[in-house]
């Protein structure tokens, strides 16, 4: 039977662990969780702000939208123009019914419907991007602190420690000391 050395051990515990970092990083979200979510919402508790408060974004993340693009588009813009439903000068612009949008650095972003009607009925996002994962075994990092409520209306807010990012990223950690054990 082979044996098995100290050195092929920890490469192998290198492999998972490399394996494992990859998996936790940089999801795709799709933005309401369906194909069908970029639209005037039913009601307050159906907007999209709603459904992002049970949600953790990160840097490297991207919130991906699909629509039908000839009757609708994505613009991403400043909180003045989001509280104000401003299409005019957005800071992106999207309407090919499959918009992707990267996360590159934490803290607010604001999108709204290219239909001014559809933004002032309650078609628009806010999220808060938390900053960059702290290191592997750390299980994330503390959200970035929230514009004040009284500054947006139907803001969304970070949900609070525990979430289930936080958990699969706690969960893959102990798989994989779990793992370690099992092969020493």
């Amino acid at each position: 039977m082979a044996k098995i050395t100290l050195v092929d051990t920890s490469c192998l515990l290198s492999f998972f662990l490399l394996l494992l970092a990859d998996l936790s990083c940089c999801k795709e979200i799709l933005v309401g969780g369906k194909h069908t979510a970029w639209k005037i919402p039913s009601s307050p508790s159906d907007s999209l702000n709603k459904w992002a408060e049970s949600l953790r974004f990160h840097v490297g993340d991207s919130l991906v939208w699909k629509y039908d693009g000839e009757k609708d588009s994505v613009l991403q813009v400043t909180k003045d123009a989001y509280i104000n439903c401003n299409t005019t000068n957005p800071v992106a612009s999207y309407s090919n019914g499959d918009t992707k949008v990267k996360l590159e650095r934490s803290g607010p972003f604001f999108f709204i419907s290219g239909s001014k009607s559809n933004c002032v009925q309650g078609e628009k996002l806010h999220i808060v991007v938390m900053s960059s994962r702290g290191g592997f075994f750390t299980g994330g990092s503390a959200p970035s602190p929230a514009p004040s409520p009284a500054l947006l209306e139907a803001q969304a807010v970070p949900p609070a420690t525990g979430s289930a990012s936080s958990l699969t990223s706690r969960v893959g950690v102990l798989g994989f000391v779990g793992l370690a054990i099992v092969l020493v």
